[in-house]
């Protein structure tokens, strides 16, 4: 093995690392950083810069950061919360299934932390362990980002698979993460259904019923969780999830699409400035029908995770980049016989980089470019990808993880003291195995190899 490789990838991973220790837009100047060292030091020429990538996230943050400070968000927050309060029995299917479908609609998983209180009271005033559905609509938002058309996790992908020569667009992509996700939902939720004791089985919670810290299940005294709309979110939300929808017919049918001649055939445009133009309009209409305070959006926590992950992702895609352009020949020939004999040798690099970084779209950056270099065919490569994302909740380091844990007055929902200890890391584990199968499955029997 050549020894100027084994050196740059010290300084790939080194910046991973350093960049994860920072945290936020600490991967990215750490990423910067390695390209630095990259191209002064190595003599390497530097990468391509992930551009389209930032582009789609600065305008899909910028229409949903609109959105929320309209109150959409809120709107859908009251919607998904009606939903789970309809069949309490079911919460554990029900909360976690819900949570997808709104988290794909509005690109994000922070809607999650405001379902999160009455996830745990539906399930405790109905005498299930809220343990249960909270862990499990933790771990799916961990997925969710790689079945929804506007999440930052999809816009990295999209400007690796849908360029020459893959051309897996958009389409293609959701009809192997979008089911994969569902099933890995469902099969979680079965098996988290049948852990841990039952509450009137659980003698810490019996004990604080008894002392009074806890009101009885069913009880008069419950937490009572009212949530209030208006209807400039209502149409906001509307818009929103409408311009998710026009972007997904566009990706269903491209002679929609408008067309120019390129060497005498007429192209439709790609879906990355298709999305970017949907997003703009869709900002626009926010702005007309929602009469959101325009002053308010860069303080909106959906623009500063969206910024956050942006600078992140153009620091360490452009390293990956760099470093990749530097030796694809060796990845293709010596790493690609690794990962195409093992197969399963990306899926678990996919995790293990989610699960260090914490962040979906960094980890997209980082392997899946190396996964298509070694050969790999992009169904195979986006249906492991898509479950392996659950990895971000190996630790229990995440906002939603720490909230979810405090809003369980029972204790039931632990953080854990042994890294991996914590109440999520089993249905992390049957959730991301089952994914991964399934989405593997999907992409080589429709896809191919």
């Amino acid at each position: 093995m050549d020894i100027i490789f084994i050196l740059e990838a010290v300084v790939v991973l080194a910046a991973i690392v350093m960049g994860t220790r920072a945290g936020g837009i600490g991967v990215g100047v750490w990423g910067g950083l390695g390209v630095a060292v990259l191209v002064f030091i190595f003599g390497e020429a530097p990468g391509e810069p992930p551009i389209s990538a930032m582009l789609i996230i600065l305008t899909v943050v910028t229409a949903a950061a609109l959105m929320q400070v309209a109150g959409g968000v809120d709107w859908m927050v009251k919607v998904a919360a009606g939903v789970i309060q309809r069949r309490p029995k079911q919460i554990t299917y029900i909360a976690p299934l819900t949570a997808f479908a709104f988290s794909v609609g509005a690109g994000t998983s922070n809607i999650l932390y405001p379902l999160l209180p009455v996830i745990y009271d539906v399930s405790y005033q109905n005498n299930i362990r809220p343990s249960r559905p909270l862990t499990v609509s933790v771990v799916q938002s961990g997925m969710s980002l790689a079945a929804s058309p506007v999440s930052a996790a999809m816009a990295a992908m999209l400007t690796l698979t849908a360029v020459e020569p893959f051309n897996f667009d958009l389409v293609q992509i959701l009809s192997i993460t979008f089911p994969a996700a569902i099933i890995g939902i469902i099969v979680t939720a079965f098996f988290v259904g049948r852990m841990w004791p039952d509450l009137d089985e659980d003698p810490e919670v019996q004990e604080k019923i008894a002392s009074g810290a806890l009101t009885r299940p069913g009880a008069p005294g419950g937490e009572q969780i009212v949530l209030e709309a208006t209807r400039e979110g209502r149409n906001s939300a509307i818009v929103f999830l409408l311009g998710v929808l026009a972007i997904v017919i566009f990706g269903l049918f491209p002679d929609l699409r408008p067309a120019f001649e390129v060497e005498g055939e007429a192209v439709p445009i790609d879906m990355t400035t298709t999305i970017e133009l949907i997003m703009f309009t869709v900002g626009v209409l926010i702005l007309l029908v929602g009469r959101p305070n325009v002053s308010e959006v860069p303080g909106a926590s959906v623009f500063k995770a969206g910024m956050v992950s942006a600078i992140a992702l153009f620091g360490i895609a452009w390293l990956t980049a760099t470093f990749i352009a530097a030796h694809e020949e060796f990845i293709v020939t010596t790493i690609g016989g690794w990962v195409n004999n093992a197969v399963w040798i990306f899926a678990l690099a996919v995790f293990l980089v989610a699960a260090l970084t914490t962040s979906q779209s960094t980890a997209t950056r980082t392997i899946v470019p190396i996964g298509l270099a070694a050969g790999l065919a992009p169904g195979l490569v986006t249906g492991m990808w898509a479950g392996a994302l659950g990895g971000v909740y190996t630790l229990p380091a995440n906002g939603t993880q720490i909230a979810a844990a405090n809003f369980d007055l029972t204790g039931g929902t632990k953080l854990g003291t042994k890294l991996l200890d914590h109440s999520f890391f089993v249905p992390m584990l049957i959730m991301t195995v089952t994914s991964v199968i399934v989405g593997a499955l999907i992409g080589v029997i429709f896809y191919g190899t």
